[in-house]
This record gives C-alpha cells, sequence and structure tokens, in this order.
C-alpha cells in the first residue's frame, strides 16, 4: 500500500512539474497544459491494464446451432424411415416388399439402440488409434448442462446415431429377396460393432486417417464405401437370386421409389449440412452443394442413359440423384459450388457405368445395386474431394499438415483402400457368423413364395 501511495504522489509530482514548466514555457498557452495533464492520466491508468492477461472464453450454448442441428436429426432419421426404405421397398417384387421395410426399420431401432449403450462411446470417447474407449458406457456422465462445441452433447449424439442407424441399413439393398430375418439382425450387430464404429472413430473420432489428414465432411468412407462394400461381399455369399439373369426382376412400385429418392433428397440437408455442426456459412456451402450436385448428377445420367440405351428412365432419375447425394457426401464442406458440379456430372456417368458394365464384370446380384451406386459414387466423391478441396479451385484448403493437391489425393486415396479392406474383411467373418448360427438363406420354397409370407407372415398387398 505504502509503494502504491508512493508511486501515485512521484507520478503526480513529475506531472506538476511538468506543468510548471509548460507555464514558464507558454504561460498563454492552456492547451500545452491540458495534454500535459491528459498524458499523465493515460500513463497512470494504462500501465495496469497491459498486465492482465487475456481469459479465453469457454464454449458456449448457442440456441441456434443447437436448434438447427435436432433438425438435421430430424431430417437423416427420414432419410431412413421411410426414406430409404420406400426407396429399397419400391425396387423389390410384390412379394418381398414388407421384408425389405421391415429389415430397414428393425435395423434403424437396433443400431441407434447400440449406439446410445456402447456405439458412441468406442467411436468419440478417447484418443485410440481404432476404437476410443467405454468411459460413456450407456452414455455416463452426459447431462444436460454437457456441451460439444456449441450444442448439447445429447444432441451431437442423437445425431451421430442417426449415421449408423442409416449406414447399416443401407447394406439391406445388397442382398435383399433372399436372406433370413434372424441373419440380418445377426450380421447387422457384428457388422456394426466392428466395422462402422471403429471407422466412425479412425476417421472422426481421433483415429489414424483423421490424424493423417483424411477428408470426409459428412461419410463418403464412413458410410457409403463402408456399406457399399460390405454389400458387395453378402452379394457375392448369399449367391444370386432364383432365375437371376433368366428372369426379369424389375421394380413392383417405381412410384414408391421414386417418393423414396425424394426423401433421401430432402433428408440428405441435415446429412451434408448438419455436418457442418452449426448453423454457418459452411452449413449453408454444404447445403447448396448438395442441390447442385444431386441435380447435375441426376441430369448426367439422363444424359448417359439416353445416349447408351435410347431413352431416359424414371428409375434412372432416382439413382442418378441418389449417386449424387452420395459423391457429394465427403466434400459437401470442403469444396465450392464449381467443385460440386464437376464431382456431381462424374457421379451421374460413373455410377451408371458401376450399375451396368461394372455389375457385369463384378458378377454378383447386387439387388438394388448398393455398390453400383454407394461404393462407386463414394470412392469417386472421396478421391475428388482431395482435387477440389484446393483453395485454387474454389474449395476451402486442405487439411492440416496436408501441404499439396497431390498429398491431399494420396491421402484421400489411402482412407479409401483402409475402409476397403476393413469392411470387407469384417462384413467376411459377421456373414460367416450369421451362416454358422442361424444360416444366411432362405429354403427355395421360401424364397419363390415371398419373403413377406415366409418370413412374416403377411403381405404388402392384397387384391
Amino acid at each position: 500500500m505504502k509503494k502504491l501511495l508512493a508511486t501515485v504522489l512521484t507520478t503526480l509530482a513529475v506531472g506538476m512539474a511538468g506543468v510548471a514548466f509548460a507555464q514558464e514555457a507558454a504561460p498563454a498557452s492552456e492547451p500545452v497544459v491540458a495534454e500535459a495533464v491528459e498524458v499523465t492520466v493515460i500513463a497512470v491508468s494504462e500501465a495496469p491494464a497491459a498486465e492482465a492477461p487475456a481469459a479465453e472464453e469457454a464454449p458456449k450454448l448457442d440456441s441456434g446451432d443447437t436448434a438447427w442441428m435436432l433438425t438435421s436429426t430430424m431430417l437423416v432419421i427420414l432419410m431412413t424411415i421411410p426414406g430409404l426404405a420406400l426407396f429399397y421397398g419400391g425396387l423389390a417384387r410384390t412379394k418381398n416388399m414388407l421384408s425389405v421395410l421391415m429389415h430397414v426399420f428393425a435395423i434403424f431401432c437396433l443400431m441407434t439402440t447400440l449406439w446410445f449403450i456402447y456405439g458412441y462411446s468406442l467411436a468419440f470417447s478417447g484418443e485410440g488409434p481404432v476404437v476410443g474407449d467405454l468411459n460413456k458406457l450407456f452414455l455416463k456422465g452426459v447431462t444436460p448442462e454437457s456441451l460439444n462445441g456449441t450444442m448439447p452433447e445429447y444432441v451431437w449424439i442423437a445425431f451421430q446415431s442417426t449415421f449408423a442407424a442409416i449406414t447399416t441399413a443401407l447394406i439391406v439393398g445388397s442382398f435383399a429377396e433372399r436372406i433370413k430375418f434372424s441373419a440380418v439382425v445377426i450380421f447387422a450387430v457384428l457388422w456394426y460393432t466392428f466395422s462402422y464404429v471403429p471407422m466412425a472413430h479412425i476417421v472422426w473420432g481421433g483415429g489414424f486417417l483423421g490424424a493423417d489428414g483424411a477428408l470426409d465432411f459428412a461419410g463418403g468412407t464412413v458410410v457409403h464405401i463402408n456399406a457399399g462394400i460390405a454389400g458387395l461381399v453378402g452379394a457375392y455369399l448369399l449367391g444370386k437370386r432364383i432365375g437371376f439373369g433368366r428372369e426379369a426382376f424389375t421394380p413392383h412400385s417405381l412410384t414408391l421409389t421414386m417418393v423414396g429418392a425424394s426423401l433421401l433428397w430432402v433428408g440428405w440437408f441435415g446429412f451434408n449440412a448438419g455436418s457442418a455442426a452449426a448453423a454457418d456459412g459452411i452449413a449453408g456451402l454444404a447445403f447448396v452443394n448438395t442441390i447442385l450436385a444431386t441435380a447435375v448428377a441426376t441430369l448426367a445420367w439422363l444424359a448417359g442413359e439416353s445416349i447408351f440405351k435410347g431413352r431416359p428412365s424414371s428409375l434412372g432419375a432416382a439413382s442418378g440423384a441418389v449417386a449424387g447425394l452420395v459423391a457429394i457426401t465427403p466434400a459437401a464442406g470442403f469444396v465450392g459450388p464449381v467443385g460440386a458440379l464437376i464431382i456431381g456430372v462424374a457421379a451421374g456417368f460413373v455410377c451408371l457405368w458401376g450399375v451396368s458394365g461394372l455389375k457385369k464384370l463384378l458378377g454378383a446380384d447386387d439387388a438394388f445395386d448398393v455398390f453400383g451406386v454407394h461404393g462407386v459414387g463414394g470412392i469417386l466423391g472421396a478421391i475428388l474431394t482431395g482435387v477440389f478441396a484446393s483453395e485454387a479451385l474454389g474449395g476451402q484448403g486442405f487439411a492440416d499438415g496436408v501441404e499439396s493437391l497431390a498429398g491431399q489425393v494420396y491421402v484421400q486415396v489411402k482412407s479409401v483402400g483402409v475402409t476397403i479392406v476393413w469392411s470387407a474383411v469384417v462384413a467376411f467373418i459377421s456373414y460367416k457368423i450369421a451362416d454358422v448360427l442361424v444360416g444366411l438363406r432362405v429354403t427355395e420354397d421360401q424364397e419363390r413364395e415371398g419373403l413377406d409370407i415366409s418370413s412374416h407372415g403377411e403381405s404388402a398387398y392384397h387384391y
């Protein structure tokens, strides 16, 4: 206290001496006195402020971000039930309509339940290179006050649960019309646990691909390549449907397929723009890119059909839209609109080849073209993300630590390769375990009768 008083008195004395000197040197100049006093006051008042360190602000709840993420979560649920269910259901034959709906609906219920029990903890808690830890088993420690960024952690958990559900449900389209319901359940639990959850952590939760700089805005690797590869493996292991290649397996309701595709497109805005985890400019960019890439992919697919098949089709329009949605998913918040346009055009033509020329080369009965659209489209989108993320091409820039376009593309190709191998191995083992436990395929008589009756004892339509 004495030191502080002495400092103040000394400062005042210096200031008064300065004033006296100024008055002698320029007795008629009052502004000089004012300036001297002002300088002295500033010196006294500003000195302590310079010593105070700047405090870092803790994350705060943002009601706008929270509202957008709640909306996005509901949109992704809409993608799965009823969007994906109707898209696949319309592609099935009449006798298998309900079985497809049941597969999608049951998987959604099962995967979201497992996500809240252990999936979220393993994917987003802890910092292991492959999986996290079980510190948040059964959402232990999460409260309404817990935050993830600027939103309640509960909202983030719910949002991510919808990704786990739809990824597993996508696989249904590959083995539809010939698999046992019990086998679907067993496979789904195993594949989800050992493929989806680790891949979510590896790319998004602090695992090794994310650390390497892999760019996957909303699930090109984690969702689409992961599911596409698992579907292809399943198509091989279950074998072809009875009559495949000899009978016309025409969709029973392209109207429902078109409705499903439309719901997928609407829901995908939550999928892509919601992955910004905020109501901000990046969400807006992802929103625009989702519109643009999907629209041009549809047009490209229809143009390809017109050129190679002589006429465009409604099935082609629906498939082209989904192909564009798949391809832009990993890139949505990283590339500019021009990049989205090019990715969309490429997806339309490449995925058309994926469900026609490539499908014939592979020789698998991938019933609803899961690999041709989701696998091929996901691979294409993931690699092109590395190209069009470049600021020179209108993107948001490369990942931290990646300094060149070639470097980013290398990381993207590496992430694609890891996903393909990981999903294929886990899927193969999961199908084999299900086969040993309950058998994968229904009997020939049950398949001919249709899974609606043989597996569920009911029919979608009564005439």
